[in-house]
């Protein structure tokens, strides 16, 4: 009776009570966080800003989207090529190495002088952060035990949402106040101050120096299962972007929310991003398949339904919270799930074409967006077209979970 009863509490002790161990995790995962928190604010800030910049530099609000598309094929083209650079780097001196690069580009950002500089600064800040993010995924799952991966995955990308969640509505605020350009020598002060942490705290011997050919690994992750998973990720993360590119001109047009009131929305869209992360986290390090195909659904849910929001202020940011959460409920199981299927082949290669495959969908969702705006239905129909592109993205992880599962009954 007695083993009976402590194995029906055991659950509830564990959560109640858990084991240092479980909590411990690595101070070099929380400096990886603080470059990302630099890189997220670098990322995201630019489309609360979208009014001022395409004011200033007298171009539409398309175009100035299109300042996002252009940082985020930046990412895609950035990541295997930075990968394969560094790829005999000790991974510290990789990050530091991208860290500068950040830095510079959000430099060149602050004082480009017209929209195409901007742009171009973009695309450079853009080159280390697909690599940033790959190297630091592989290393943070080299710093935990197995069964922690995609949580130590997560604390990582906990700065890009804690960027949105603070430094996202402060940049929005200060570019409001001051001018955009304020915020990207803010910017510039954020990339040096990451610089210095991940120097102080990422051990020189941070992860393993993978062997073997890039070219090998190239091809290896040309197969048809880890082709499948970006093309996941790319589908269901490009979704939240077709609306986030253009939630500025969607709260202040459609639901009549005040500009200065698109800060306080981003801010509470970021509280959505930490919730969705962590509890993603959580979940696929148990049950990576069902978080994976769920967090999809969910994004999906969540987008169809904002359909019917987009005229009420209030409604509207209760969505774009819901957005949040589910958006990035789905980073954690959708970066784990491109390792697993690489099968150990260069994995950070297979990392950084994940960060990639994000930004292609980010690329895709903000092209996507501007042209329903431009050529279609407009700024209403944004939020059920891009519940298309998460429902495609769950059609493809399940096809790709039938594949294995056929494989492994075969072997």
């Amino acid at each position: 009776c007695r083993r009976t009863f402590l194995s029906a509490i055991e659950p509830v002790r564990i959560i109640a009570f858990p084991q240092p161990s479980r909590l411990a995790m690595p101070l070099a995962l929380y400096a990886l966080a603080v470059g990302a928190f630099g890189i997220g604010v670098t990322e995201f800030v630019i489309m609360g800003l979208l009014l001022e910049v395409s004011g200033d530099l007298n171009v539409s609000i398309s175009a100035a989207g299109m300042l996002i598309s252009g940082y985020a094929l930046g990412v895609m083209a950035g990541a295997p090529i930075m990968t394969v650079v560094t790829a005999r780097w000790p991974r510290k001196a990789t990050l530091l190495a991208l860290m500068a690069i950040f830095t510079i580009g959000n430099l060149a950002c602050a004082v480009a002088p017209n929209y195409f500089g901007l742009l171009a600064a973009r695309v450079l800040t853009a080159f280390a952060h697909g690599t940033f993010f790959g190297v630091g995924s592989v290393v943070a799952t080299q710093l935990v035990a197995p069964q922690q991966r995609a949580s130590a995955i997560a604390i990582m990308f906990t700065g890009l949402t804690i960027a949105t969640v603070l430094g996202v509505p402060f940049g929005t605020w200060l570019g409001q106040l001051a001018g955009w350009r304020a915020t990207f020598w803010a910017v510039v002060g954020i990339g040096a101050f990451a610089l210095a942490v991940i120097a102080l705290l990422v051990p020189r011997d941070a992860g393993q120096i993978e062997e073997g050919d890039w070219r090998s690994d190239l091809r290896a992750l040309a197969r048809g299962p880890v082709v499948l998973a970006l093309l996941t990720t790319v589908f269901g993360f490009g979704g939240m972007f077709v609306v986030f590119t253009y939630i500025a001109p969607m709260l202040t047009q459609l639901a009549h929310v005040g500009e200065r009131v698109v800060s306080l929305v981003m801010l509470i869209f970021g509280g959505g991003l930490v919730v969705g992360n962590i509890i993603g986290g959580k979940l696929a390090d148990r049950y990576l398949e069902a978080t994976l195909i769920g967090s999809l659904l969910m994004l999906a849910a969540v987008l169809g339904l904002m359909t019917f929001a987009v005229h009420d202020g209030i409604a509207m940011m209760v969505f774009v919270a819901l957005l949040g959460a589910a958006s990035f409920a789905t980073v954690p199981p959708l970066q784990m799930w491109v390792l697993e299927k690489s099968n150990g082949a260069g994995q950070s290669l297979a990392s950084s074409f994940n960060i990639g495959a994000f930004n292609l969908g980010n690329a895709l969702g903000a092209w996507l967006g501007g042209t329903v705006i431009d050529h279609g239905p407009g700024l209403p129909a944004l939020p059920w077209v891009a519940a298309l592109l998460p429902l495609l993205a769950a059609a493809l992880a399940l096809k790709g979970l039938r594949a294995s599962r056929v494989a492994t009954v075969t072997c």
